[in-house]
C-alpha cells in the first residue's frame, strides 16, 4: 500500500508522503507544508489521508472557483460535474460540458450499478473458467510426466535388450574366432 501513497504537491517536497489533502486548494500536504498552510488558510478543511477516502470526497466539484455540488454526470467524458460545468456560458473554467450529453447523477446511478454487476458476473465467470483451465493444465502436465516416465522406461528396456543381443553376438563371434584358430 505504501507505493500508492500520494506525495506532497509542493515541488520542493515532492518526494515526501502527503498526510493531508486540502479540498479548497486541491493540493496534497506533507507534514512540513501542513503547518504553514494552516497558518495561511485558517478556514480551509484539511483531510487526513490515513482516514477513509469518503471523507475527502465532499460531493463538490473539483474545478477551481466552482464550489458547486456535483449533481450531473457527463456521458461524453464519463465524469461527475456541477451546474457551472454545464453552464451555457463558456468562459475560463466554465461550461466545459455545455455541449455534452449530461444527465442527473441519480439517472445514471442505476445504469452504472447494473453495468458494474454485469462486469462482476463476467469476472466471476472468467475466474471460474480460468481456475478450471489451470486445473486442466495440471492434469495434462501430470499425464505428460507419466508419459515421459513410461517412455524413459521403454527406452531403457529397448537398450537393455539391444545390449543383451550385442553381448550374445559378441560372445558367439569370439567363440567362433576361438574355434577357427584352435591349435592343431
Amino acid at each position: 500500500m505504501e507505493s500508492h501513497k500520494k506525495k506532497s504537491s509542493l515541488k520542493k517536497h515532492s518526494e515526501i508522503d502527503a498526510i493531508n489533502y486540502c479540498q479548497e486548494c486541491r493540493i496534497y500536504l506533507c507534514n512540513k507544508c501542513k503547518n504553514l498552510h494552516s497558518e495561511l488558510f485558517e478556514t480551509h478543511n484539511l483531510y487526513n489521508l490515513d482516514k477513509d477516502i469518503n471523507e475527502i470526497f465532499t460531493g463538490y466539484c473539483k474545478e477551481k472557483e466552482h464550489n458547486s455540488k456535483l449533481r450531473y454526470f457527463c456521458k461524453n467524458h464519463n465524469q461527475l460535474c456541477c451546474a457551472v460545468c454545464t453552464s451555457k456560458i463558456k468562459d475560463e473554467g466554465f461550461g466545459q460540458h455545455q455541449d455534452c450529453d449530461v444527465c442527473l447523477i441519480k439517472e445514471i446511478k442505476d445504469a452504472k450499478k447494473n453495468k458494474l454487476k454485469e462486469n462482476i458476473k463476467i469476472l466471476e465467470d472468467l475466474s471460474k473458467r480460468l481456475a478450471q483451465s489451470i486445473n486442466d493444465l495440471k492434469i495434462l502436465f501430470d499425464k505428460i510426466n507419466e508419459n515421459k516416465e513410461a517412455l524413459k522406461l521403454k527406452i531403457q528396456s529397448i537398450f537393455t535388450k539391444i545390449r543383451n543381443v550385442l553381448n550374445e553376438r559378441e560372445d558367439e563371434i569370439l567363440l567362433e574366432v576361438d574355434n577357427q584358430f584352435k591349435p592343431i
